[in-house]
Formats: C-alpha cells, structure tokens, sequence
C-alpha cells in the first residue's frame, strides 16, 4: 500500500523539515517552507536510469586525459559570446527571464538556425501547432529540429533514446514532473529531481541540454536554489517589455566569463543581434542640451558608447529626491557627495535624476565621470559638447583613476566620430597606437569640468 506523508520544504535551498519553519536553519531565509506530499513506498527507477550508466572509477588526477572538445557553433554571435565562445558539449544551461521577454523565440529561432545537428526541442508548454506557428513567423525552417510537447520526465528520455539528438532544448524545467515524486509539476522536489536526472543524462552522453526557467516577483529563478547550483551556466534574459531592446547577461558560467552582455532588438519576425550597440545607445538630437554626456564604458570584452542623462532641479519639497534607472543609487550619491566637497557645486537642496539611455544597467565604473559632467551640465544649464566623450573612476578624495582597457574605449569612440576624449592621467602606459582622436588626461574632477564647461 502507497504511504503519502507530508514535509515541509524550503524553496530556497531545497532543505526539509516535518514541521513547518518561519526561518530555514541551514540558508537563513524567511518564510520559504511550503507543504508537498512525498511517496515513503519503494522508489521507482530514475528516469535517467533508461540509459546505460558508466561506474566511475576513483584516477589519479595526471591519469585524467583533459581533451578540449569542440563548442557547438550556435550561428548566432551574442549567444556565444555569452556562454563563452559557443555550447559545451554535456553542458546544462539555465535560461531565466520575465514571461513574454522571449525566451522561447531566442531558443527556438537558434535551433532553426542550426545546420545538419539533430535537435530536440522538447515543450511543456505550448503545442505542436503553436510552435509551428511561432516558427513561420521567424521565417525559419530546418528539417533536423524536432519537437516534442511532453511533460512526462521518462517518456521525454525514452524519445531522446529512440531519436539520439545532438542537442536538447526544455521549455521549460517548471513543467516537467517525475512519476518517482508524488507532487505537483513546479514544486520543489520535482524541480530538483528532474534536473538532477537531466544533469545525469547530459554528462554521461554529452548532450548539451538548454532548460528554460521561470523567475519569481523578486527577479530570480523560481524553484529551489539548487536548480542554479547544479547548472553549468545561468543566463538572464532580461528587458522592458514597452522597449525593443533585450538583454542577455551571463550570471553563472563554468566555461566562460559571467562579464560578457548579450543585446539583441525585438522585432515582429524573431529577435535580431545588435552587433553595434553604441550607434543604437546615441540619441543623434542632443546637441544643445544640457544633462547628457557620453561614457566610454566596457562590458566584458565589447566596448560602447552609452549616453548618461541627469536632471537637476529646485526640490518641491522639503526633502530633496533621489532617483537613477539603471546605475546604482548607492554610487551616485557617493559621487553626488564627491561633487559637493570637493568641486564647491552645492545639491543639498536639489532633485538629481539619472537614467542610462536604452534601458541597459552597467556595471562599469568608468562611467562615474559622464555621471557627475552630466549631473553638473544639468545644474548650470550648460551643454556638453556633442563630439566630447569621457571615461574614468571618480575617486572619494575627487581624483579619476585610472580604467581597464582603454585602448579599446579610446579606439570604439574614435570610430563612432567623436572628436575628443578625456581619459584618467597615466592611463595610456603601453599605448602606441595612432588615431586621430584628441585625447586628453586629467587628473581631478575639477580639471576635467575646466575641459567641459570652461
């Protein structure tokens, strides 16, 4: 007879308990116990039990032969660049985002455009006939991808047996379920068997398996922490659904570096790369107005030009407000502070409103000085020239230090047009390339304003 009891797992860590817990004793978190119903019977097999498992062997570390296998070309530049130079084979790939970013028409319109790989693009989601339909719309056809609409975690692997593809797409880990679990589709011990038995299935076949997740209200990806620990890669793909710019950033990466930015521009016939952001970050009609300056910023290996707009005005109220869309409010008004002790311009009793151009968050802190030149150039009124451009770490005692890859910023500025750039002193050690750019080094905020506004 089938015993059912019941136990209290936490959501994030994946940690159970036979009693419902307020703070989970082992990740700290609050008020993440919730009650899922487990079958004490015998266990069924594991699904990924259906193919013939290897017994591992301990060996001596220098026995260990470390081929470097080829990554699979996924025909499409910013994805692999975010994973690194292309798809590991046997690697498990996490894909999160917002419902409607379009995850499932990145992953399905790369699959249509892989050639002679047998592909399984296996969903929980949507039928046949939708993703057919989703297909004519990108325009994309290709006779090695297959599909799949299953949600049955052991028959998906008896069609991977019986078709052996090349490449595994999941869409999505929320909807699959284990006959060996008792709870519902999305829960959490159903979230981490299934990805455990497709971890299995990866490494042993080395099958690289691309699994589409959803995110909670908080932004991260729902289900139990353990999804993200097992995982090879993270990616995140993030956006505002009322702009055409989408975002893909790396959080996680075993292969790669987690630096690197993917952006892409959503049209009606599937997502289109956008291989130069900078032209599409540069609003052309700012000449004459003050508050914007453009950085030179880096992320990752890419760089581009990203226009930074301030707006400063008389408080309303008695407290002043404080307000940055997509730069980190702690920083700015650490730079805010910056500005008042040590260039004498007073904000106290002034609204500072900042925002980066395109909806992109960058992390990169050469950006402090078109932040504080626009915040000022919106203070008095006076515009930053269009050809200038501006790259440097503003220091707490006032000073620009130096930044990373300059020659890179120095060499995307000058190709875009600009006349002028103004750099941190000493940063051009080793740099002996000719350009016809003016640039010019400074060494405190307050010869960099001097240069700006006279």
């Amino acid at each position: 007879m089938v015993k059912i009891k019941t136990v209290y797992v936490c959501s994030n860590c994946g940690n159970d308990s036979p009693k419902w817990l307020g703070k989970c004793p082992i990740c700290g978190e609050w008020n993440t116990y919730v009650e899922e119903s487990i079958n004490t019977s015998a266990a069924k097999n594991k699904a990924s039990d259906i193919f013939d498992s290897v017994k591992a062997k301990p060996l001596k570390i220098k026995e260990v032969v470390a081929g470097e296998d080829p990554r699979i070309d996924l025909q499409d530049e910013e994805l692999n660049r975010v994973l690194g130079g292309g798809l590991v084979p046997g690697s498990l790939v996490l894909l999160g985002g917002e419902p409607g970013i379009g995850k499932s028409t990145l992953i399905l319109q790369t699959v249509l455009n892989l050639k002679k790989i047998k592909t399984l693009y296996i969903s929980g989601e949507e039928s046949s006939r939708q993703l057919k339909m989703r297909a004519d719309r990108i325009n994309a056809n290709n006779e090695d991808c297959y599909i799949l609409c299953e949600t049955n975690l052991e028959q998906i692997f008896v069609s991977i047996k019986n078709l052996q593809p090349d490449f595994v797409v999941i869409d999505s880990i929320q909807t699959i379920f284990t006959e060996n679990i008792e709870s519902s589709p999305g829960s959490v011990s159903q979230v981490r068997e299934c990805a455990a038995s497709i971890l299995k299935f990866a490494k042993e076949t080395s099958t690289p398996v691309i699994l589409i997740g959803h995110i909670n209200k908080e932004g991260s990806i729902a289900g139990p922490k353990v999804l993200e620990h097992i995982v090879d890669a993270v990616l995140q793909f993030d956006g505002d659904q009322h702009y055409m710019y989408r975002i893909l950033r790396s959080i996680k990466n075993r292969f790669g570096s987690t630096a690197e930015l993917g952006i892409y521009e959503m049209r009606q016939n599937g997502l289109r790369e956008v291989s130069n952001p900078s032209e599409l970050l540069l609003t052309q009609n700012h000449e004459g107005l003050s508050g914007v300056a453009i950085a030179a910023a880096i992320e990752g290996i890419r760089p581009f030009l990203i226009e930074t707009q301030a707006l400063v005005s008389t408080a309303a109220y008695g407290t002043p407000q404080r307000s940055a869309t997509g730069f980190d409010i702690r920083r700015m008004n650490m730079l805010l502070a910056v500005l008042e002790k040590r260039a004498g311009f007073k904000l106290i009793q002034k609204d500072v409103f900042l925002n980066i151009a395109g909806g992109l968050r960058v992390n990169d802190p050469g950006m402090d000085l078109s932040v504080l030149s626009a915040v000022l150039s919106s203070n008095l009124d006076i515009a930053v020239e269009r050809n200038v451009c501006m790259t440097g770490e503003v220091g707490l005692s006032g000073e620009i230090r130096p930044v990373n890859r300059i020659e890179q910023r120095i060499l995307e500025a000058e190709k875009l047009g600009f006349n002028r750039i103004l750099i941190p002193r000493n940063n051009l050690k080793g740099f002996t390339a000719k350009t016809n750019i003016e640039i010019i080094e400074v060494r405190k905020v307050e010869e960099a304003f001097r240069q700006l506004f006279g």
